[in-house]
C-alpha cells in the first residue's frame, strides 16, 4: 500500500545548505520504517534569488518577491500540497507569496511565537540577519502574543550578520567566543532563552557549537510543524518541540 500525507514542497536555496539540512531534518526525524513511509517532499533551491536582507534595506531594488513567487507556484503545479520556506527573512515577503498560490504555507515566525508562548517563554532574545531584525517580524508578532522579543544593540547585530554573511554563507569557521559575546547581552537583558532566527544558524547548531538548552531554533519548529502539517509522526526532537501540538 502505497504511504498515505500530504506532498510538501520546500522552496529553498535562501540559502542552500539551509535547505538541505531542512530536508535532511524532515527524513531523519519522521517515524518510518521504510521509503514508502517518509514524506513526498518537492524541493526548489534557486539559490540565484536576490539577497533578501539587500532589498529590505533598500540596498538592492532586486525583488526577490518575484522569484519566490515563481517557485512557490512551479512547487503547487507539480503537486505540492504545502510549503515550508527554510528562510526566516524571506518571511518578510510572506503575505505576497501566500496571495500567489492556493495552497498553505507554513509560517516559521508564527510557528516559533506560538511555541514559545506555549512553553511560556515570556523573554526572549533573537538572533537574525539585519532583514528580519528591522522588518520587526519577529518583535511586531511576539508583542501581539504577550511576550517580549530582544534583539542586539548596533555592534552586536554587526557581529551576528558577520557570522552569518562572512562566515557560515562562505562556509567558514565561526568565532564562537564573538558569537557568545552577543548571546551574553542578550542573557543580561533577561532573556531566558534564545531564538536561532535565521536558518544560517541552525547550522551552527547542527555543528554542536551550541550544546545546552538556552537555543530555540526556527527551524526545528519548522520542520516539526511541516511533518505534523503532512499527516506524519514525528521523532528525535528536543522533549520540548516534541510536546508541542500544531
Amino acid at each position: 500500500m502505497e504511504s498515505s500525507g500530504k506532498t510538501l514542497g520546500i522552496l529553498g536555496g535562501l540559502g542552500p545548505m539551509s535547505s538541505v539540512y531542512f530536508y535532511e531534518m524532515i527524513t531523519s526525524h519522521t517515524l518510518a520504517e521504510r521509503d514508502q513511509d517518509h514524506i513526498n517532499v518537492l524541493l526548489s533551491s534557486r539559490a540565484d534569488t536576490p539577497d533578501r536582507t539587500d532589498f529590505i534595506l533598500g540596498r538592492s531594488s532586486d525583488n526577490p518577491l518575484y522569484r519566490m513567487r515563481s517557485e512557490a507556484q512551479k512547487l503547487v503545479g507539480a503537486g505540492a500540497d504545502i510549503i515550508a520556506i527554510p528562510c526566516n527573512t524571506a518571511h518578510y515577503f510572506f503575505e505576497g507569496l501566500s496571495e500567489s498560490v492556493d495552497v498553505p504555507i507554513i509560517n516559521i515566525i508564527r510557528q516559533t511565537a506560538i511555541f514559545c508562548r506555549r512553553a511560556s517563554v515570556g523573554r526572549v532574545g533573537l538572533l537574525a540577519t539585519e532583514g528580519t531584525v528591522s522588518s520587526g517580524a519577529y518583535t511586531d508578532i511576539f508583542s501581539m502574543a504577550g511576550m517580549d522579543c530582544v534583539v542586539p544593540e548596533a555592534d552586536g547585530q554587526r557581529i551576528i550578520s558577520d557570522i552569518i554573511y562572512g562566515r557560515i554563507k562562505k562556509g567558514l569557521p565561526v568565532d564562537t567566543d564573538s558569537f557568545s559575546s552577543v548571546v551574553k547581552e542578550l542573557t543580561d537583558k533577561g532573556c531566558k532563552k534564545i531564538i536561532l532566527g535565521c536558518t544560517e544558524l541552525s547550522l551552527l547548531k547542527k555543528s554542536g557549537a551550541l550544546d545546552n538548552g538556552l537555543f530555540i531554533d526556527s527551524l526545528e519548529i519548522l520542520a516539526y510543524s511541516a511533518i505534523r502539517m503532512c499527516g506524519k509522526t514525528p521523532i528525535g526532537f528536543d522533549e520540548t518541540i516534541m510536546s508541542f501540538r500544531v
